[in-house]
């Protein structure tokens, strides 16, 4: 369903993503780790085509990204780690706007705001101004504009900055159905106890390049790292697993 060949994005001398290549399947839901700056925000950037690349080529359900750009956009739902909203409109406003904008039926369009708006306990604050909504209220809403057409693929960075322990368990069961029903989702995020709980598959990416793929499982024994959890295996396989230098320094510090 997504496919990434020879991906590279470079500012002035600074190589940000370096021959990046990935196949996901329809119905996965691949995670995306990395240390900060290691390249994952300038990649899903790519991936929905608000930048350029410098090299390389992405095709999602077959369709070429840079050859029909707008028939690629149309297939795809976007949740941005900093997601802008426009505080003068309400919860169902925009909703609307965001249909109108995938030119769909809005008979359609208002049956899937009202599943969304229940699903998510917004029902009582859909008419009201979103400058009053809270921050975990606000992503509610940009995941459900960024579903409400009904893509075939969902890119999400950080879904789960803002929301309550409801919330966030409400996003993870709702991302596990849309796989189950054959929607492929690219996730990247920091939090890996929510990338071990939901992704079928992980790939680390650092310094623009990815440094390992697989399930788990797979990254474990990549990492001969047998009985750990995600959190132990990515600080082995990115290089930053072993903290007892700044322990003895500090402990130093102290002594003085």
């Amino acid at each position: 369903m997504i496919s990434i060949k020879g991906l590279a994005k470079k500012y002035d001398s600074v190589l940000a993503v370096d021959g990046l290549d990935l196949e996901i399947p329809e119905g996965e839901l691949f995670g995306f780790l990395g240390p900060n700056g290691a390249g994952k925000t300038t990649t899903i950037k790519i991936l929905v085509g608000l930048l350029k690349p410098t090299s390389g080529a992405i095709s999602i359900d077959g369709i070429d990204l840079y050859q029909e750009p707008l028939e690629v956009k149309k297939i795809i739902g976007y949740i941005p780690d900093r997601p802008f909203l426009y505080d003068k409109l309400t919860g169902w406003e925009y909703l609307d706007l965001v249909a109108g904008l995938y030119s769909m039926d809005m008979d359609v369009a208002h049956d899937r705001a009202e599943k969304f708006l229940a699903f998510f306990d917004l029902e009582t604050f859909a008419d009201e101004l979103i400058e009053g909504y809270s921050h975990g209220m606000k992503q509610k809403l940009i995941i459900s504009g960024a579903l409400i057409h009904n893509p075939k693929v969902l890119i999400v960075d950080e879904p789960l900055v803002g929301l309550d322990p409801k919330g966030a368990r409400q996003v993870k069961q709702l991302f596990q159905d849309l796989c189950a029903e054959g929607i492929t989702i690219f996730m990247s995020t920091h939090s890996l106890g929510v990338a071990e709980a939901m992704c079928h598959r992980v790939g680390i990416i650092q310094k623009g390049k990815i440094v390992a793929m697989g399930t788990v499982d797979q990254l474990r024994s990549q990492a001969k790292h047998e009985h750990g959890d995600l959190e132990d295996v990515f600080l082995k396989l990115t290089g930053d697993s072993d903290f007892a230098p700044l322990l003895d320094s500090l402990r130093g510090s102290q002594r003085k």
